[in-house]
């Protein structure tokens, strides 16, 4: 453990409710999911994150309780000492909304199909109140993901899946968050484009930016992230260093993890 984390998750769990099934003894209850069941992590500044697991395994709910997206049924989340309540309001929310930016897994989905480019990057700026002067930020920002910043006044349907994907991640990154989090970013693009959104990553995490990264590919991880995350049944159950976990894992869930990745026969 870190002494001073910029990300402190203590004893979270998050308990789903839905439906109602029947009981003769005590009548009707509703059932109850856990996705999150006593988790504790910790992320360095500048370092990147990645957290793996099979589908199910709690991931994704992980990320939406450390940004603040959804509210733990217990525990508690800290950025840089700040605690994190999910049941406050937009307003109150605006310091936590300003330290992180977001990716998600498909870029075409994740983009307002209505507006364009440049409305869609300079989002975050309008609506955390950014100062400056938002249009040269839009083209400082494209530029930076090797998009064209003429190409801001163009619309989602006319790029690219790859293409999408850097103005999703363009979008992330125009107010300068510390911290970038990536819900399967890559998994929905091509071997090619994937090589070049990893790189615009690894181009991010040398500038100091934290990274959080979820991803069912180990290899991505492996080049990307210093330190992994590995989680079964809402529980981390092996955390440290990317080399020595992925190298030398000492939980057997963790090796039958890297035991089932394909490898290509004479490789």
């Amino acid at each position: 453990m870190t002494e001073n984390p910029l990300i402190r998750a203590r004893g979270l769990r998050r308990e789903y409710f839905r439906g109602r099934s029947p009981s003769r003894s005590q009548g009707a209850r509703r059932a109850r999911t856990v996705a999150l069941d006593d988790v504790d992590l910790e992320v360095t500044a500048g370092r990147a994150l990645g957290i793996i697991g099979e589908s199910g395994s709690g991931k994704s709910t992980l990320i939406r309780l450390l940004l603040g997206l959804d509210r733990p049924t217990a525990g508690t989340v800290q950025v840089d000492g700040r605690p994190v309540d999910a049941a406050a309001s937009a307003r109150a929310l605006h310091w936590l909304r300003r330290e992180t930016g977001l990716v998600f897994q498909d870029p075409y989905a994740s983009l307002d199909p209505r507006q364009s480019i440049g409305r869609i990057v300079s989002e975050p700026l309008r609506a955390l109140d950014i100062d400056g002067d938002h249009r040269a930020r839009v083209g400082e920002v494209l530029a930076q993901v090797g998009l064209d910043p003429a190409s801001a006044s163009r619309h989602p349907h006319e790029f690219s899946g790859g293409q999408r994907q850097r103005v999703a991640l363009a979008r992330a990154i125009a107010h300068r968050p510390r911290i970038l989090v990536g819900d399967e970013p890559l998994s929905a693009l091509d071997v090619t484009v994937r090589a070049q959104i990893l790189d615009l990553l690894c181009e991010l995490s040398r500038d100091g930016m934290t990274l959080v990264l979820v991803s069912h590919d180990i290899g991505v991880v492996q080049n990307l992230c210093q330190d992994v995350a590995v989680m079964k049944d809402g529980r981390i159950v092996e955390h440290g260093p990317t080399a020595r976990v992925l190298h030398h894992p000492e939980q057997d869930y963790t090796k039958r993890l890297l035991a089932a990745i394909p490898v290509i026969p004479g490789r």
